[in-house]
């Protein structure tokens, strides 16, 4: 990617995002008025409001919910009904999540006004999928959404050493080949290598490494591999693959050729000055691999966003990848926090905020004892909350299912770390062991592995011994029992995504899951499996 952002674009950058964050709190009630304003009359707000538009009564009246409790409006939308239902704009398109957190993709309206909010910049890529819902509204990924805008495909030459139809290509691993062909040919002029999770930079270290004969062998050649078929990729990567280069083959060949494949992103692209990527949550276990490829290039998570909304952004790039923190944008939605313990756990119960599935709910009140949620001027350090969220696009007061960590405060606006998906909990008898406990718990385990080399039996052990005192308690009492660790064959977690894609969900998009709920999916692993290892202890 190109580094073009002048000083002076710069500078205004920073100008009004000083501005947006020391006004948060009345831009925040500005973007609430302007949502009811524009949306009081919808059939949804309607049942809550009675076209009011009054913003304590919006938080009094309206529940809160989660996507199964709107889904039944948003099928109608699907299936040709007046967007007016949710929103009184008129729906451009949906945007589909990656399905990989709740085993489903969802489906979020999106406007042509709201659009340019949500863009985000993304340039090691895999394939934009696109698919049309029986009303004839577009139903692709966010990043589909970008890629396919007319603003992307005039900045794409100007930032991306990737042509435009290598990046739109629909088969990811012709689109893969030709854009790691197309940077390697101009490495001298990559600032940066970015890819929108660390999984799939990953996945494209993988790929290179899998390739690099054959991409050397183009570049020597002149010639580009009979198998890329795509009538795009193959024009476009034409145009820059135009003459053999034995020269850079060679450069190419001997920095794959080695060994240790440590700090081959800044062996081959000398000049990139930091790897762009979301490291966060599930993400992080990312960290250390790409540090290791990264050979000392800073790891920077940019943004913090989602199918329903931008959040925030980070306002330290070079902090530690595990300490990053998001600033909120006050102008991007209206946002709410619902309280949760530090253990994840929900303080308010679900049955007190059940959506609108049912009669009960459409009569709730603020019975005593329910924990209702804080707005940006009320949160407090230190304190663990779910983001909810109010858009312009048809969501009120949703269940976005990330738990955040505030942090601190950016002029008026609060910073939040991410922690885990509220739903990625493994449960068994009251014990409730979470995402980040469990990550906590592997990496411990391979702390002590990597330089023992012990065997998987001791592997189960260190790893239970790294879980909370709930869990070694039931454990101890017989309530649970030996973890086991289920050792697959190469190969198994790519059919795990090929199986999520062919599902919906977005390659470019795609989150490994910690937590698995689909039976198909698990038969998937299942299949891959080699042997089975179990922890020999019984007690703590």
């Amino acid at each position: 990617m190109a580094d073009l952002m002048g000083t002076k674009d710069y500078e205004n950058g920073l100008n009004f995002l000083e501005e947006l964050t020391e006004n948060g709190h009345r831009i925040q009630e500005q973007v609430l008025e302007e949502i009811l304003l524009r949306n009081a009359g919808t059939e949804y707000l309607t049942r809550f409001l009675h076209g009011r538009t009054d913003k304590q009564l919006f938080k009094n009246n309206v529940p809160i919910v989660t996507y199964e409790d709107i889904k039944p409006y948003i099928d109608r939308i699907a299936n040709g009904e007046t967007s007016n239902i949710l929103l009184a704009d008129p729906i451009s398109e949906f945007i589909q999540s990656s399905g990989t957190s709740g085993g489903q993709p969802k489906l979020i309206p999106m406007t042509a006004e709201n659009f340019e909010k949500k863009t985000l910049e993304l340039t090691l890529v895999d394939p934009v999928v696109k698919n049309e819902t029986p009303s004839g509204l577009t139903m692709r990924t966010l990043s589909s959404c970008y890629f396919m805008s007319d603003s992307f495909k005039k900045s794409a030459p100007k930032i991306c050493t990737s042509p435009i139809e290598t990046i739109l290509c629909l088969d990811h691993r012709q689109s893969m080949y030709c854009q790691l062909l197309t940077g390697l040919l101009q490495r001298d002029h990559v600032v940066s290598i970015s890819s929108i999770f660390g999984s799939v930079l990953a996945r494209s270290i993988k790929f290179l490494e899998d390739h690099w004969n054959e991409l050397c062998s183009n570049i020597r050649t002149g010639c580009l591999s009979d198998w890329i078929t795509d009538p795009g990729c193959r024009n476009a990567v034409s145009s820059i693959l135009t003459r053999p280069n034995p020269e850079l083959a060679d450069t190419i060949e001997h920095i794959c050729g080695n060994e240790s494949w440590e700090g081959i992103i800044k062996k081959l692209w000398p000049a990139a000055k930091y790897i762009n990527s979301v490291i966060t949550g599930t993400m992080s276990q990312y960290i250390s691999l790409l540090d290791f490829y990264g050979g000392g290039t800073p790891l920077v998570s940019p943004s913090y966003g989602s199918s329903e909304s931008t959040f925030g952004i980070n306002l330290n790039p070079l902090s530690n990848p595990f300490d990053v923190s998001y600033t909120f944008l006050p102008n991007m939605a209206y946002f709410e926090f619902l309280p949760v313990d530090k253990d994840g756990e929900e303080k308010a119960r679900e049955s007190n905020l059940d959506g609108v599935s049912s009669q009960r709910s459409l009569e709730m009140t603020n019975a005593n004892g329910n924990v209702e949620p804080v707005d940006f001027a009320n949160v407090k350090l230190g304190q663990y909350y779910e983001v909810v969220v109010t858009t312009f696009t048809g969501l009120y007061r949703y269940r976005v299912g990330d738990v955040l960590k505030l942090t601190g405060f950016h002029n008026n606006s609060p910073q939040f770390q991410f922690v885990e998906r509220r739903n990625s909990v493994l449960s068994v008898d009251l014990d409730k062991t979470s995402e980040a406990d469990l990550l906590k718990a592997i990496r411990n385990a391979k702390r002590h592995l990597e330089p023992l080399g012990f065997i998987m039996e001791q592997c189960c052990s260190i790893v239970e011994e790294s879980l909370d005192f709930t869990y070694k308690s039931l454990r101890e009492a017989n309530k649970i029992a030996a973890l086991e660790l289920r050792v697959v064959k190469h190969g198994t977690f790519d059919a795990l995504m090929d199986f999520y894609v062919s599902k919906g969900a977005s390659i470019n998009q795609y989150k490994t899951p910690s937590c698995i709920k689909s039976e198909e999916a698990v038969k998937v692993l299942n299949s891959g499996v080699l042997e089975k290892f179990f922890s020999p202890k019984t007690f703590f």
